[in-house]
């Protein structure tokens, strides 16, 4: 399923942002808000947002927005690490 967004002309003339940016920066503040909001997770929001993992991870940065990260999601992390 693919959901496209009606957005009123109105509001789109009232981004400040060239049209060619739009689109891009658009996804990516909704990948952020709905990662805030823990209605996505790192992965797909990154893939909402079209950034790689580090490219993401630096954007949550930028923006102050805490990493979500659970103690599961850690031991699978030390798990993967000390088999590599």
């Amino acid at each position: 399923m693919i959901m496209q967004l009606s957005i009123p002309q109105s509001i789109i003339e009232s981004i400040r942002l060239p049209e060619n940016r739009m689109e891009a920066e658009l996804l990516k503040e909704l990948a952020l808000a709905l990662y805030t909001q823990e209605l996505l997770s790192l992965g797909k929001a990154r893939e909402l947002a079209n950034l790689n993992y580090y490219q993401f991870s630096q954007l949550l940065g930028e923006r102050n927005i805490p990493r979500h990260y659970t103690e599961t999601e850690l031991q699978e992390d030390l798990d993967y690490a000390r088999h590599q």
